[in-house]
């Protein structure tokens, strides 16, 4: 497997920073949420009962379905190569060989955007009242809770599959601020047009 740093659009670096940092935050704010109220299956006890800290995860839950729709879109439309294919089950046979670990890659990203599509709609048919009155119960909530441990996992896969698939240049390449003119951000808008006068003209 190649090693050399690749060219990764400009959109797909923004948007999936973005979308790093809201998953991070609403993570990090949630398993607080959980620590502070809940603990059934573990915690820390890192903080005490505290409504602010719902109110912070659920202001970071808001910010994420909004870049998460505009990313998945994207990942759907412009980069269906990087997540599961039609020979997805064919090429799971090859263990050890670059298509298995390139396919590995690509069920990790999957997996990782239908869990964060669960946690961010399960958590809309949540009230914010649950937990400070003590409902833990509420098949939304588990839905909720198992989202968020299918995220962890995935993003932990998908991690170690990228550095395993592109090595370290890969990390880079999703960090690097070098873009090609076609990729400048005033001509976004123009692309999104010319893709939909596309779609409705086939």
């Amino acid at each position: 497997m190649s090693k050399s740093q690749p060219y990764q659009p400009l959109f797909l670096r923004v948007s999936h920073a973005l979308n790093a940092f809201l998953v991070l935050g609403a993570f990090i704010t949630g398993f607080l949420v959980y620590d502070s109220y809940d603990r059934r299956f573990g915690g820390l006890g890192l903080t005490e009962e505290k409504r602010s800290l719902i109110d912070i995860h659920g202001t970071f839950g808001f910010f994420l379905l909004f870049v998460y729709f505009v990313f998945a879109v994207y990942s759907l439309i412009a980069e269906r190569k990087k997540l599961i294919q039609g020979n997805t089950l064919q090429t799971l046979t090859k263990i050890n060989k670059p298509a298995w670990w390139y396919t590995l890659l690509r069920i990790s990203n999957t997996l990782a955007l239908i869990a964060v599509a669960l946690s961010v709609i399960s958590g809309k048919f949540q009230e914010e009242d649950w937990l400070p009155n003590g409902e833990f119960n509420h098949p939304w909530y588990f839905v909720h809770l198992i989202a968020w441990v299918i995220i962890l996992f995935s993003i932990m896969i998908h991690v170690l599959m990228a550095i395993k698939v592109g090595g370290i240049p890969l990390i880079i390449s999703m960090y690097n601020t070098h873009y090609r003119p076609q990729d400048h951000p005033k001509l976004w808008l123009g692309n999104v047009r010319n893709w939909f006068y596309r779609v409705l003209n086939k």
